[in-house]
């Protein structure tokens, strides 16, 4: 089985080939079709994949090139985790958004809608592209913001490409451990947008285990999101919200703690990963090493102000544990090319799920998942407080999709206005003249 990865350069990339390399099964990847635009950055990845793979006999083949089209012919799965505009347009997006009051967090408010903006059109082709040369491959979608992006490819490909993102497994597990119970063997109920969701239960054999989390204010307070909202928070909502909501929830604290900050996120990771990749053109740098040491310092500082600004302290140990994306894209494809049924949380059309939303609206619940893709579960709908919010950014994203297909600045403004985190038109247009400043890849917006 063949598996092309779009942003194989990325630094990421080694987690995804160590869950390959963990699956012997039969009918398992065989090939690894690494696409970049960038071939040192390709090399260097390329480098640590073959010290990953060192001592394991069956180890999938890896192959690298700069052809989109070589790449993409004769894939079983297509994996999409590309960044328009490198970590460096990341940190622009924050600084630009940072000058003018609001967020520039790569998927949440303003932040987010550049991203998507630069990164839509991109997408838009590789989805085209895909349709025309590998019809019969599935496409599965890490590229950010995952749900914005999984929408606009679907247009083109349908169900054929899913959204997956790690921030609910991550919730989940951690709200299992809390309560004591095995997170393989819980059903979570999960719903929402991507990196807009709250978990509402935790079923473990019949039995949903939330209620006794929320009423044991110690219990609450002894994992990261307890930590990053708080245990009256918590429960006041009655459920347990993705990380990312705390930019919603507390976003003046949020703000103030990224103006405030030596740099952002972007800025850090950009300088970061220069570093990475400069280092790893050296002949005799130990790849493995040298990636895994600075992995460790990524996975350490994430969403460091948002703790900073909640007084939560450092990440726990078991929190920076890896088996995230890596481990759901390959159940994922285990699932759909063997049908081995499962259920995982995913990005996908909604059909008749939320009912507040239509059927071609990407959205992350639960989903069944079988040879002929993924099925959402019917959920409960959502109270007013997180419909609203729902349908706010929903209709944002549309805003956006509408202005990469037109190249109407006007709709580009509108998307920012309409933000709940931006709420402003006369910094919206601010914010769409800074952006398209920056970034070349904003210059069809007229």
């Amino acid at each position: 089985m063949r598996l092309t990865i779009l942003g194989g350069g990325g630094f990421r990339l080694p987690l995804v080939y160590g869950a390959l390399l963990g699956d012997h099964a039969a009918g398992r990847v065989t090939d690894v079709v690494l696409h970049d635009l960038d071939a040192g950055r390709l090399t260097a990845i390329a480098r640590v994949l073959a010290d990953q793979a060192a001592g394991v006999p069956d180890a999938p083949r890896v192959t690298v090139t700069t052809d989109l089209d070589e790449a993409l012919r004769g894939a079983d799965f297509v994996f999409s985790a590309i960044r328009v505009g490198g970590l460096e347009g990341r940190a622009a997006d924050e600084r630009i958004a940072l000058a003018e009051g609001v967020l520039g967090q790569e998927t949440v408010g303003a932040g987010g809608i550049a991203y998507g903006l630069r990164t839509v059109p991109v997408a838009v082709d590789i989805a085209r592209r895909v349709a025309r040369l590998a019809p019969d491959a599935w496409v599965i979608n890490f590229t950010n913001p995952a749900g914005l992006v999984t929408e606009a490819m679907a247009r083109h490909l349908g169900d054929r490409v899913i959204g997956i993102c790690d921030s609910p497994v991550g919730l989940g597990r951690r709200v299992a451990r809390a309560l004591g119970a095995d997170p393989d063997s819980a059903w979570i109920d999960y719903v929402g947008l991507n990196h807009l969701g709250w978990l509402r239960g935790l079923r473990v054999e019949g039995r949903d285990e939330l209620p006794r989390l929320l009423a044991d204010t110690a219990l609450l307070g002894s994992f990261e999101e307890g930590k990053l909202f708080g245990p009256d928070w918590l429960q006041s909502l009655g459920a347990i919200p993705n990380e990312y909501l705390h930019y919603y929830y507390f976003n003046r604290e949020a703000v103030r703690a990224y103006q405030e900050a030596k740099q952002t996120r972007g800025a850090f990771l950009h300088e970061q990963q220069a570093r990475f990749y400069a280092e790893m053109e050296r002949p005799d740098a130990p790849a493995l090493e040298t990636w895994d040491r600075t992995r460790a310092e990524r996975e350490a500082t994430y969403m460091a102000h948002n703790r900073e600004a909640a007084g939560a302290g450092e990440r726990d140990a078991s929190d920076l544990e890896s088996g995230g994306y890596e481990q759901v894209a390959l159940a994922l494809m285990r699932a759909i090319a063997h049908n081995q049924r499962t259920t995982l949380i995913l990005n996908v059309r909604n059909r008749t799920t939320l009912s507040v939303l239509d059927a071609d609206a990407v959205v992350e619940v639960p989903c069944f998942v079988d040879a002929n893709g993924a099925h959402p579960v019917s959920v409960s709908p959502l109270p007013a407080h997180a419909t609203g919010l729902v349908l706010a950014v929903k209709a944002v994203e549309r805003e956006v999709l509408a202005a990469a297909d037109s190249g109407s600045r006007a709709a580009a403004v509108k998307a920012f206005a309409l933000h709940p985190l931006v709420d402003s038109v006369t910094v919206a247009r601010r914010l769409v003249d800074g952006y398209t400043g920056a970034h070349p890849a904003l210059a069809y917006l007229t």
